[in-house]
């Protein structure tokens, strides 16, 4: 029984894990903390009932609090109705409803839950019973969507976090969709136990995906723009402790002098000094504009003896807080420098075996700047919202070399409706999910040069031409 619990435990929702909820093909993010209010779907309620319950079950809010949702009748509205054989004679004028707002929120104000209330509208409508069985269950549907108060927490994935960012936020993620993602994971050969160099602008969701299809296991390089990476989008994976170990970090800006050898990791970092300095000025030049801000009245207090005797507590105290905070600093900078260092030992080898890259810069110079740390015969992909910078970058491989197998490819994606006698695709589908380049790294011989081919062929011998006489 205690292994059959424990074997439990890692389906059954926890404090502190991450968790996404979902209502039809809305998501949201969230991560379970006590009594933490959450807002979903101008709907408000605490997540504290849905610890212990099992990952994708289906709750109930009622008064603010999370109540696993019963087991109901869901053939309760199609029992023993009336269809009509088309809709032809059916007019949209407003007035078929008999309910007003006023009497749906009496209803509501007595305890009457959202089946019930939908109920009472297929009763109260004068038109229901005219609708074809496929117009019925298509408004039972649509107000199901609008009355029932049910919330289901599934544990988060890479395609439902592509889905919910692609939903909400696409902007944040240069308008990446699932399928093209999916599409770059198998492009770039992600596989437990390799080494891949992640370059992502797309709020850390490529970055979390590839660390997912790994699944603990090899070495993850974040190549990031900028002072800190961002990994929101990899955080709301909840990877365990485990996964972190095996992501690192690198500044883009250092790749150049990593190449020509001339990166420094035992020196500090320029930048960390200079916020240093700029800190220490500020709580320097704080502290004699609160001397001159005192009052006439704490001045003249300061002149009698036992004031002075607390001014100076004060001031070694102001001291004792500054130099924690600086030894603080020196930690942080310490423990950043040693990250860096591993980093850079790992990229030393050149030896990746992948390429991933997803960001809003311009791709030429991101991927000039980073094949050369992979091995031979090893996969690269670039995506990009447009096409113009991928066929650009394309022809610069072409010109430079090193690269074979290019291809530059864009995905199509539409839904389709399966019901019976009623499959058919959606009417509204996504206009783009941007454009992949994809190839293989070779190795290449740097001794002779490009041209040095074409100066070794002889040159062509002209022919001589003779007079004639006739």
């Amino acid at each position: 029984m205690a292994d059959n619990g424990d074997e439990d435990s890692q389906y059954r929702i926890k404090q502190g894990d991450y968790v996404v909820l979902k209502r039809g093909n809305i998501f949201k993010a969230v991560q379970i903390q006590p009594k933490k209010k959450v807002i979903f779907e101008k709907q408000w309620f605490f997540l504290d009932g849905a610890v212990g319950n099992f990952y994708s079950t289906t709750f109930e809010i009622v008064s603010g609090a999370l109540q696993p949702q019963k087991l109901k009748n869901t053939d309760s509205f199609t029992d023993a109705k009336e269809a009509g054989t088309d809709n032809r004679n059916i007019v949209d004028d407003g007035k078929s409803q008999k309910l007003t707002r006023d009497d749906i929120e009496d209803l509501k104000e007595k305890g009457l839950e959202g089946q019930e209330i939908i109920q009472h509208l297929i009763d109260n409508s004068s038109t229901f019973k005219d609708k074809t069985e496929y117009a019925q269950d298509k408004y039972i549907k649509k107000k199901k969507k609008k009355y029932e108060n049910t919330v289901t927490i599934v544990r988060p994935s890479c395609r439902i976090l592509a889905m919910m960012y692609h939903g909400r936020e696409p902007g944040k993620i240069c308008h990446l969709r699932y399928d093209t993602l999916a599409q770059m994971l198998t492009l770039a050969n992600i596989h437990a136990g390799s080494k891949v160099l992640v370059f992502d602008t797309c709020a850390g969701l490529v970055l979390g995906a590839v660390m997912e299809r790994m699944g603990g296991y090899g070495s993850v390089i974040q190549m990031y723009p900028g002072g800190e990476p961002v990994r929101a989008g990899m955080e709301s994976f909840g990877f365990p402790a485990h996964f972190h170990d095996m992501l690192h970090g690198f500044p883009i800006c250092r790749v150049n002098a990593l190449l020509a050898g001339t990166l420094d990791t035992t020196a500090k970092d320029p930048s960390a000094d200079v916020k240093q300095s700029n800190v220490a000025a500020e709580d320097g030049r704080k502290q004699p504009e609160a001397e001159q801000q005192s009052s006439p009245q704490e001045q003249s207090m300061e002149t009698s003896s036992g004031a002075d005797g607390g001014h100076d507590q004060e001031k070694e105290e102001k001291e004792k807080r500054r130099e924690a905070k600086a030894q603080e600093r020196l930690v942080k900078l310490e423990e950043k420098r040693k990250k860096l260092a591993a980093a850079a030992a790992l990229l030393e080898g050149r030896n990746a075996d992948g390429l991933v890259i997803a960001s809003r810069f311009h791709p030429c110079p991101v991927v000039m700047g980073l094949l050369p740390f992979l091995a031979p015969s090893r996969p690269f992909v670039v995506y990009s919202q447009y096409k113009e910078p991928l066929i650009e970058c394309y022809n610069k491989l072409k010109e430079h070399g090193g690269a074979v197998s290019l291809r530059l490819t864009d995905t199509w994606l539409r839904h389709y409706q399966v019901l019976p006698n009623r499959t058919h695709p959606l009417l509204l589908m996504s206009g783009g999910g941007g454009y992949l380049l994809s190839g293989t790294t070779v190795a290449t011989d740097r001794a002779k040069p490009a041209g040095s081919q074409r100066a070794e062929e002889p040159a062509p011998k002209r022919l001589k031409l003779t007079d004639t006489e006739g």
